[in-house]
């Protein structure tokens, strides 16, 4: 009897394991270009973590108080007005004391990220199962960089949203653990994704060709369609109409770890159902396939 009730409570103990969502950290810092649609992404991962009640969610979020840099006088034109030359002039006198007292704000506000980013230490991974960036910029002040790629290797998962792929630009390592690097991007655009793996789950809800009525559409620099699992491609260029292989979203593994990558998010239209968002292009269907290819994504590398 006391054999089959230990049997019985090892037996609960599995699955209740078993059943208990992952741990997501998702972070949302930026030291370069940020977008207006973090907010979107904060709330519909923190949705998507509710109801499908597979993972929850955490935030490293941006510290307030980021000041903005003071921008340089303009170069005056040939035919500029005495009045315009004064203006310049005494503009000029002022820039100096400017970005010193930006430098001085920029400094104290670098300390608020950097503790933000304690979260990041290897210590603290620990209670996570996987780490998402989430349109993160520029470089990031993460306390252990080399820590953080071995965490990612061991066997937890990493999920880049969008301007993932403009971060760490030079930090090769970091790079070819995502599987592609951010070169630049032209005017919104339609484009036809075409879908490399229906049995994926963030490809699985797709149909064929999938169609997105209007998003920023990235191209890469360091990416290799023979290093990464590819989700998601088209077929010639954004704007040109050049043919080619241009990727679009895709997996990989690294190491025990896995990494899913999606270069789509950056309209709040596309990312949220909401019918009533301000100059909505893409229909709440193209939303809602979006979500459910981010939601697969997500699933795919906390396996």
């Amino acid at each position: 009897m006391k054999k089959l009730s230990l049997l019985l409570a090892v037996m609960l103990t599995a699955t209740l394991l078993q059943a208990a969502p992952k741990k997501l950290l998702v972070v949302t810092t930026t030291t370069g270009f940020r977008h207006s649609s973090i907010p979107t992404l904060e709330k519909v991962l923190s949705q998507l973590a509710k109801e499908s009640g597979d993972f929850t969610v955490d935030f490293v979020q941006q510290p307030p108080g980021k000041p903005d840099a003071p921008k340089k006088p303009t170069a005056l034109k040939a035919d500029a007005t005495d009045e315009q030359k004064a203006a310049f002039k005494l503009a000029e006198e002022k820039f100096p004391t400017e970005k010193a007292a930006y430098e001085t704000a920029e400094a104290k506000w670098e300390v608020t990220l950097k503790a933000a980013l304690q979260k990041l230490s290897s210590e603290s991974l620990k209670n996570y199962d996987g780490v998402v960036f989430a349109s993160t910029t520029g470089d990031l002040p993460i306390p252990d960089k080399q820590g953080f790629l071995d965490w990612i290797k061991a066997g937890h998962a990493f999920i880049g949203i969008h301007a993932a792929s403009d971060t760490f630009h030079g930090w090769p390592e970091f790079i070819a653990m995502l599987g592609g690097e951010f070169q630049h991007h032209g005017k919104q655009v339609g484009v036809e994704c075409l879908n490399q793996d229906p049995s994926n789950p963030a490809t699985a809800s797709l149909p064929k060709t999938w169609t997105i009525q209007q998003e920023e559409i990235y191209q890469f620099k360091n990416y290799d369609p023979t290093k990464v699992h590819d989700l998601l491609i088209m077929d010639k260029h954004p704007e040109s109409g050049a043919p080619g292989h241009y990727g679009v979203s895709w997996c990989k593994d690294y190491g025990k770890g896995r990494v899913f990558y999606t270069s789509l998010g950056h309209r709040e239209d596309l990312i949220d159902t909401d019918p009533n968002l301000k100059d909505r292009k893409n229909s709440v269907e193209i939303s809602k396939a979006y979500q459910a290819h981010l939601l697969g994504g997500i699933k795919w590398a906390l396996q």
